[in-house]
């Protein structure tokens, strides 16, 4: 009897003991818990240095920070390092090198609102034990405050890792020099059209270990990254399946990855893409946190030391073939022939001062796409283009427009209307139409670079409608994401 007690004791200890405890699944509490921690001053993919400062000076008020000014950029705008961390294993993170490439800045954010909170503590200080995390934030401002790629200097940041001939590439040399970091993260935004290669899948999340040289050997610093990557890339699959590539790892000698490679910091590539229906890059922003955190929990752990090299390999290359609407099987009329046509459509995304972002598609490609892919796919087989109509009377204002029946327009085939007197600065409208002036001809023949508009009908009806690139089923219309434009 005492036997079967003390077996029964000895069970209950080894399964129910902190030291047998399954350990806590962390990138899912990081997931979980992100609205807790999301910055809500920054909402949206374009904001400016002036919206980030009073975020970075905050934290300078915070004992366990340390934040300095590092350099300037041409423009005169602060750059900043921020610290924090007692361990010996340093870990440098960079974002927004590229202006208008700012999904990572949003993260970086909210990493240190995870940092500075009451949530995590017992990880935090374990953590902060082995790691100093160092972060250079928004490091091209003057592009972020206009929202492009290249500075002030009309250069790319990126391409002047030997000459630094920008105050803000030698700001990153310096720093990077002056941490001799152990890990590197170079945030970036990549092109939403790229795609996980021989998938549908956009490539939301792309990594890269990039080379130090061009026969794209791998030692130990540039095998180190690869197996954090590998990590990373464990924890996306998880909440974005089948949507992380690899991005190419050409050697650039010029590049700043390549180059901090090279120095010894064993660097990782993140490439922020496309989501569907994240324009503002709020999903991928969440996907950056939560996988950036697991990435340093990770480090700190030595759990990317476990990983093979072959996992690397796996990944999937970043391809480029996705459109955002992609439309297969039109029949298409032209000097008296009948053609099977697939169109590409993309939308360009526009920023009005006042209004705010609107979009103007054009047919990206057209023709036999077969082995391309959309974000949103349409087979039209059996439909007929059918061109638009100009609505026979005229409005005198742009306000009257919100008082049409747009679905009565579209079924009986307007997509244009005309307005007497078009506000000068008026680029486009809210509105399932394209407003016109005067002297508008529509419209004849489909082509690469031409605004989408236009409908598709079978058996002499109308079923669906293109208008600006925007695809409106006429019979379960719904305008709550789409725009018209305004062609004077």
């Amino acid at each position: 009897m005492k036997f079967l007690n003390f077996f029964s004791i000895l069970i209950a200890f080894l399964f129910f003991s902190p030291a047998t405890a399954q350990p806590k699944d962390l990138a899912q509490e990081f997931w979980d818990s992100y609205s807790e921690f999301k910055e809500s001053s920054i909402t949206h993919k374009r904001f400016k240095h002036e919206d980030v400062v009073p975020l970075i000076k905050k934290l300078g008020q915070n004992n366990n920070f340390d934040v300095q000014k590092v350099g300037e950029s041409i423009e005169g705008r602060d750059l900043f390092l921020i610290s924090v961390g007692t361990g010996e294993i340093d870990v440098f993170l960079w974002s927004q090198m590229h202006g208008d490439e700012s999904t990572a800045t949003m993260a970086v954010m909210d990493i240190f609102n995870f940092i500075t909170s009451n949530k995590f503590s017992a990880e935090k200080n374990e953590l902060f034990k082995k790691l100093r995390l160092h972060f250079l934030p928004m490091l091209n401002p003057d592009g972020a405050e206009v929202f492009q790629r290249r500075n002030a200097l009309g250069i790319d940041i990126n391409r002047d890792a030997l000459r630094l001939q920008s105050p803000e590439g030698k700001t990153l040399k310096r720093v990077r020099d002056s941490l001799n970091a152990d890990f590197g993260f170079n945030l970036h935004d990549q092109s939403k059209y790229y795609n996980a290669e021989g998938t549908a899948n956009p490539a939301t999340i792309s990594f890269l270990a990039p080379a130090y040289n061009y026969e794209k050997d791998v030692n130990e610093v540039r095998g180190n990254a690869m197996k954090v990557i590998i990590e990373m890339n464990e924890v996306i699959q998880r909440f974005a399946p089948g949507q992380v590539a690899k991005y190419n790892d050409d050697f650039e000698p010029r590049a700043f990855g390549d180059n901090i490679q090279k120095w010894g910091t064993s660097a990782i590539l993140i490439e922020s893409g496309g989501f569907l229906n994240d324009p503002g890059k709020q999903e991928i922003r969440k996907l950056n946190f939560v996988s950036i955190l697991s990435a340093v929990f990770s480090i700190a752990n030595e759990d990317y030391k476990k990983r093979e090299l072959s996992e690397y390999e796996k990944i999937p290359e970043n391809d480029s073939k996705l459109y955002d609407l992609k439309l297969t099987g039109l029949e298409y009329e032209l000097a008296g022939d009948s053609y099977i046509l697939d169109l590409g459509i993309n939308y360009q995304e526009i920023w009005d001062v006042k209004k705010g972002i609107f979009n103007r598609a054009g047919i990206t490609d057209q023709g036999d796409l077969s082995t391309n892919y959309g974000y949103n796919t349409h087979d039209l087989t059996g439909y007929k283009v059918k061109w638009g109509k100009v609505y026979p009377n005229a409005i005198a204002w742009l306000a009257d427009l919100s008082d049409l029946n747009f679905k009565e327009l579209l079924t009986n085939g307007y997509s244009y209307v005309k307005i007497k007197d078009v506000p000068e600065s008026a680029n486009f409208t809210n509105q399932p139409v394209i407003v016109v002036g005067e002297n508008f001809k529509v419209p004849s023949r489909l082509g690469v670079g031409v605004n989408p508009t236009f409908f598709l009908e079978k058996d002499g009806k109308i079923k669906y409608a293109i208008v600006n690139g925007f695809f409106h089923d006429l019979e379960n219309l719904e305008f709550s994401s789409t725009n018209g434009l305004i062609l004077k």
